[in-house]
């Protein structure tokens, strides 16, 4: 799973929730309860089902066939997840022959009594009958994944307009009990088949292959799938839907997109990299794809951002993108590679338990750089990395261990501990070991545990076994602790000597052991040399014969750390002009930024897109504004500039000058076919003539998505009327749950107050309190603020009938 946290800046946060209530009260209890892998009483073998769907009630009919046997001591009972269901018989099934079982049910678990007593190696098969009611169990859902219902009715009457009728499962963590009964842990797999009753109008996907389609009298249809190589139950998947499918291959092997028809003609620009990231991925692993097919489904209103299904990944409806769109880059790129990664880490050698979820995640999360390095260059790979880490320290995980025994409840095991942080760890170990041992160790730990189950410490032994060294060290410190160093690097410079001193600040105990590398320059040639620190503070000596014109500490930019570098402006030029890597231009760049010296113009020609980007943003957030010649290059710039967003950043600044000289270069560009383009050179024409911004927001409205369809949102919301809800309605209601949805939510509130139509100004509400409904309760402290806030000055200006309104829907 690729989640997506909904939110901002967590650190931000947290600030907001400690001042708003200074006093929580923090139930502690789960630090006693260890999570370790759930004991096996029965195996699962097979699962086969039948369902059929009941659009109206948001049911599900099901009959349920389980094969099971001992693990290892012989029984005579059973217990079974089965999670807000309507039992109406179990069985044991022998040949032709049903004898019925007892059990008890709590509503969330079935406890059976079975015939007789059967030893390992011996199967039974269970029939079940039932009926899943997902929209009646009230379930609780996490930061990555909103709730935990298993099985998902979408708009499954039809009266929503604009959106199509769906039905989609979600499985992780352990919600797909909710429409099947099963031992639904991590550490179980089952082979599977399942046969779906749908409407004939619509397309099935499910796990495995389609082996067959019945056409049923009553105007349904019967597809029939089924998968012959066991799959942990999380990863048991059911889409229903009238979609487009979207035939691709690789190696013979059907590759498939489900998309909604409109969507039809973009789907390759979005998925078509697929089958060469299955040839990078097999080649680099030495794995080939391990299962028969490979599909991935969009679906409306999914509660994360993409799942692993085994062969049949599910993505959010943020994977859509137009042609425009795409000019900018397939925002949705590094989400395919990792729940394709998946398909090995994670369904192919699955965690034993939860608190192991790193050898799921933290290699998809990896899966991302290592597609970025072979598909876009190292430059676009240190860049993904460097935000993946700063997301990491950024969330205030550094007292959580990636492998976690503790934890109050599985869900919080998605956080960014155990997605960029141990994507991180993956960097730092592919480089100490070197890539060949790095690869060849993934080939051993995969083959040894294919559809079986692993964890970190099976990791370990199979870098072991390649490398020939005890990596404990390296497992103690950053799988089964904590946190992560934080530096100060100072330096002494004498005449035949250079020292570099590296001094540990983080707060406690705990001294990270680390490989260094460093290098040591010499006019524009470097020395390297491999060190290690071990101490809280640790110096280094190293003789030289003339002045050292950088010292480079980690110059492979490897580590993860957070570290204060005392260079002096000299040397970041130099490091800029002559280190290897993004991060040290990146590094030069921002300090040049800090300290406002017109070095930061360097970066506007950086060979790396993404760095000059990054300079025109530091550029237009600086105090004062660039002078005369660096805004003459950022002209330049703006028309001549190849990539897209960096041609959009540098046309934003010229709009800030307010120079009416760059009127034509903003005709010029407004309808490019890069939104984000077409957005800043709008900006700039409504700058230079407010009176005009209204209409030309009306002009470009009918075609405006990502950064255009925000600036047109703003102008329209500013000086709109009634006849503008229906875009900037549509404009709030499609815009992803985050930060930027937070503050637009104030801007649509204010719009509200000059809207006089009472069902718009209600329909505008929903969509406010439906925002609301996707941030995970633990949250809403912070964000109820805002929401409150702007939904009380919708009231204030409406009156009573609105105010009263507002009180129902927001609960």
């Amino acid at each position: 799973m690729r989640r997506f946290l909904l939110f901002f800046c967590i650190t931000f946060l947290a600030s907001t929730a400690r001042a708003q209530d200074p006093t929580p009260v923090e139930d502690t209890t789960w630090k006693q309860v260890f999570r370790g892998s759930t004991p096996k009483v029965n195996d699962l073998v097979h699962t086969k089902l039948e369902v059929k769907f009941d659009f109206g009630k948001s049911w599900m009919y099901g009959k349920a066939w389980l094969t099971l046997t001992p693990h290892f001591y012989p029984t005579d009972s059973l217990m079974l997840d089965a999670k807000g269901m309507d039992i109406q018989e179990i069985s044991i099934t022998k040949g032709s022959l049903n004898s019925k079982l007892k059990y008890d049910y709590d509503g969330l678990q079935l406890s059976i009594t079975l015939d007789k007593t059967y030893k390992a190696g011996e199967k039974y098969t269970l029939y079940i009958a039932y009926t899943a009611k997902p929209d009646e169990l009230k379930t609780k859902g996490s930061a990555a994944i909103t709730n935990a219902k298993g099985l998902y009715f979408i708009n499954p009457t039809g009266t929503e307009k604009d959106k199509p009728t769906q039905i989609w499962t979600q499985g992780e963590t352990e919600a797909n009990s909710v429409w099947m009964p099963t031992i639904d842990k991590p550490n179980q797999k089952s082979t599977e088949e399942i046969l779906m009753t749908v409407p004939s109008k619509y397309v099935t996907l499910s796990n495995g292959l389609l082996i067959n389609k019945k056409v049923n009298p009553d105007g349904t249809r019967t597809d029939h799938w089924k998968m012959d190589l066991p799959h942990a139950p999380y990863l048991f998947f059911m889409g229903v839907g009238d979609f487009s499918v979207i035939k691709d291959s690789y190696k013979g092997k059907e590759v498939s997109y489900y998309v909604e028809k409109e969507q039809a003609p973009y789907a390759n620009g979005v998925f078509g990299k697929t089958p060469e990231m299955m040839q990078f991925f097999s080649d680099k692993l030495k794995v080939e794809f391990p299962w028969a097919k490979y599909a991935q489904m969009v679906a409306r209103d999914y509660v994360s951002g993409a799942m692993e299904n085994t062969t049949a990944t599910l993505h959010q409806a943020s994977a859509y993108q137009n042609f425009r769109q795409l000019t900018e880059g397939n925002k949705w790129e590094e989400t395919i590679a990792h729940e394709l990664f998946h398909q090995w880490f994670g369904d192919l050698v699955t965690a034993e338990s939860w608190s192991h979820l790193t050898v799921n995640e933290s290699f998809a999360n990896y899966s991302e750089y290592l597609w970025d390095e072979y598909k876009h260059g190292k430059d676009f790979a240190d860049d993904h990395n460097l935000d993946d880490m700063q997301g990491y320290i950024q969330s205030g995980g550094g007292a959580k261990n990636l492998v976690r025994y503790h934890y109050a409840d599985k869900e919080d095991m998605f956080d960014a501990v155990s997605y960029n942080k141990g994507g991180r760890i993956l960097h730092m170990l592919r480089n100490y070991v070197g890539d060949d041992a790095f690869f060849k160790a993934l080939n051993t730990y995969l083959t040894t545990n294919k559809y079986k189950t692993g964890e970190a410490g099976q990791l370990r032994l199979a870098f072991e076994e390649v490398t020939g060294q005890d990596l404990n060290w390296f497992w103690n410190q950053w799988y089964y602790g904590s946190g992560h160093p934080k530096v100060d690097i100072s330096y002494i410079n004498a005449p035949t000597t250079q020292m570099v001193i590296v001094k540990q600040t983080q707060t406690g105990d705990k001294v990270f052991k680390l490989p260094l590398t460093i290098d040591v320059y010499e006019g524009k040639s470097a020395k390297r040399y491999k060190v290690w620190t071990e101490n809280r503070t640790d110096t280094f000596s190293f003789a030289t014969f003339t002045p050292t014109s950088l010292i480079n500490v980690d110059a492979d930019k490897i580590l993860l750390w957070e570290k204060t570098d005392n260079k002096t402006t000299d040397q970041y030029i130099f490091q800029y002009e002559n280190a290897k890597n993004f991060m040290d231009r990146r590094e030069a760049l921002r300090y040049f930024s800090q300290k406002a010296l017109p070095e930061l113009a360097m970066g506007l020609t950086d060979k790396f897109a993404g760095l000059r980007t990054y300079t025109l943003n530091a550029f237009a957030s600086a105090k004062t504004p660039p002078d005369a010649a660096v805004v003459k290059k950022i002209a330049l710039l703006a028309d001549t500039e190849k990539d897209k967003l960096a041609k959009a950043a540098a046309i934003s600044l010229l709009v800030a000058t307010k120079d009416a000289q760059y009127e034509s270069l903003y005709k010029k560009f407004v309808d490019d076919s890069s939104y984000s383009v077409s957005a800043a050179a709008l900006e700039g024409l409504s700058a230079l003539s407010p009176e005009a911004s209204y209409g030309l927001a009306k002009k470009y409205s009918a075609d405006a998505k990502g950064a255009l369809g925000t600036a047109v949102f703003y102008a329209l919301l500013a000086n709109g009327t009634d006849a503008d809800f229906e875009f900037v309605s549509k404009q709030f209601a499609a815009a992803s749950p985050n930060q930027e949805k937070l503050e637009m939510t104030a801007a649509y509130a204010d719009y509200l107050t000059k809207v006089n139509d009472v069902s718009k100004i209600k329909k505008a509400i929903d969509d406010i309190i439906i925002f609301r409904g996707f941030i995970p309760k633990q949250f809403r402290n912070v964000t109820d603020p805002v929401f409150k806030q702007s939904l009380d000055q919708v009231g204030k200006a409406k009156g009573a009938d609105i105010q009263q309104y507002i009180t129902e829907v927001f609960k």
